[in-house]
């Protein structure tokens, strides 16, 4: 017999919370104002069964969910889960004490995820594919995903279970990261290590049979049977196996709208952490780009794409650490704005040396709310104005969440994060 609670609230990654004479107790899959008994395990719990249900409850289209740990709110009313979503938000920002205008949540799921990763396993010498359990490494076995573009939601699995087999006899676990692009699937398998000739050359006979557009092994190209491209505005860009990408076509083609509706007029724009080119390669049809980027082989993607895209304005690029060698005050000063897209860690060595500077406009976007409000919060110190945020979802039915957020310098020298 298990335990009976109330849910008060869900927390900010939409585990339920109840109050208990020991503290809160953390209920994933539950809803505030349900009555629910529980399994608790310290400040967390397993939920054994709803009591009495929410009206904001219903059924979850996955047969997978709450046992796979990809999603977190499918028995949440899509109504219910926009507002909660958009709340973690406005207390995230309320809690750095910053006010600005914010938007509604966008939903820029489009038609879902362009890119998964299966895990491989063999924990009792059989083979597992699928996706790992919530705070787990057990693998919860797949054959579709609902919330993958159509491409990937049957194909994903098969194409992981493949080469699962094909590489069997060595039992390593593997993660194999599957992209769907304008030419087919692009597959990059990691965990396996180093691998023979014969080896590699069998793995090219299977993208054969699979009909994929590439295969690599650690980021390293075994063989690519098309370039498998995606498009940037314009421009056709191969990213580098493996390389970051925005998790919805939706959610870039929208985050860059919004860039590159703040950036007009503006005759020269620093896009820093620029990937290979989603924001860059749209900003250059108005504005003359630079874009640097850490990682060597989008940086080389990038500028690939521009040179071969008529009627861009020019595109200057630079492989550069910016967590290490920011861009100081004269190398920024000489840019009427700067888009900063900086993985979840944020960017603030940047963000200081931004502050310092005379650059009129700042489009920062961030896939999470505290370090964004953080970096944010730099910028207004030192007169920025943060004139709107706008919650994306690209990340439906998980806690994460992209925030845009334009920020122009104050002329009047005033600052404005706390009221």
């Amino acid at each position: 017999m298990g335990e009976r609670v109330t849910i008060e609230r869900l927390g900010a990654k939409a585990d339920g919370i109840a109050a208990t004479a020991e503290g809160p107790v953390f209920v994933p899959y539950a809803l505030p104002g349900e009555t629910v008994e529980i399994d608790r395990d310290g400040a967390r719990a397993q939920l054994l069964q709803v009591i009495e249900p929410s009206p904001e409850r219903e059924t979850p289209f996955c047969p997978y969910f709450g046992e796979c740990g990809g999603c977190a709110t499918q028995h949440m009313r899509h109504g219910f889960y926009q507002a909660w979503k958009r709340d973690v938000l406005v207390q995230t920002l309320r809690h750095a004490r910053i006010e600005a205008p914010l938007d509604p949540l966008i939903d820029a799921h489009g038609e879902g995820r362009r890119r998964v990763t299966l895990h491989v396993r063999f924990p009792d010498g059989a083979m597992h594919v699928g996706y790992m359990a919530a705070r787990s490494h057990h693998v919860v076995e797949i054959d579709h995903c609902p919330i993958a573009v159509p491409a990937l939601q049957r194909a994903a699995p098969t194409v992981a279970r493949a080469i699962g087999v094909h590489l069997a006899k060595t039992r390593k676990p593997l993660d194999i990261q599957i992209t769907a692009t304008r030419a087919g699937l692009d597959v990059d398998i990691r965990g396996h290590g180093p691998m023979k000739d014969k080896d590699r050359l069998g793995l090219a006979e299977l993208a054969a049979s699979l009909d994929l557009a590439r295969l690599s092994l650690h980021g390293d190209v075994i063989v690519e049977r098309r370039a498998p491209a995606l498009l940037m505005g314009r421009a056709a860009v191969v990213p580098p196996p493996g390389s970051f990408l925005q998790a919805t076509e939706r959610g870039e083609a929208t985050m860059a709208e919004f860039a590159v509706e703040a950036c007009q007029g503006a005759k020269r724009v620093a896009d820093l952490f620029s990937g290979c080119g989603p924001f860059a390669l749209r900003l250059a049809e108005r504005s003359e780009v630079h874009a640097v980027e850490t990682d060597k082989g989008s940086v080389a993607a990038l500028d690939k794409a521009a040179r071969a895209t008529p009627g861009l304005r020019r595109v200057s690029v630079e492989a550069r650490d910016l967590f290490r060698r920011p861009l100081l005050l004269p190398e920024l000063n000489v840019y009427d704005a700067v888009v900063i897209d900086p993985p979840r860690a944020g960017a603030e060595a940047q963000a200081r040396q931004i502050a310092a500077s005379k650059v009129p406009l700042v489009v920062s976007i961030s896939c999470d709310a505290a370090t964004f409000a953080r970096d944010a919060a730099i910028l207004m110190e030192s007169g920025y104005r943060l004139e709107r945020v706008v919650p994306i979802d690209q990340f439906k039915h998980s806690p994460h969440l992209e925030v845009i957020g334009i920020l122009r310098r104050d002329t009047a020298g005033k600052k404005r994060r706390r009221p």
